[in-house]
């Protein structure tokens, strides 16, 4: 992960999504690949800490119990 905040990670998504016609149920394991780096990047940068690729702390861990 970069200081960047997983980008390369967003930027999988939107590749999957260009490749499968915008159907985000086939790229629905790289959107849980982002929630995992922003996961790390909060871990590790602090809750204060922002990234353009991630959502907010509250907003993904909100995300990441939905996708359970």
């Amino acid at each position: 992960m970069s200081l960047e905040g997983c980008q390369a990670e967003a930027c999988a998504i939107q590749n999957c999504l260009l490749r499968n016609d915008y159907d985000e149920s086939k790229c629905r394991t790289v959107v849980q690949e982002l929630y995992r780096c922003c996961q790390r990047f909060y871990e590790q940068q602090g809750t204060a800490a922002r990234s353009r690729c991630c959502p907010l702390p509250h907003v993904l861990r909100d995300k990441m119990r939905q996708d359970k």
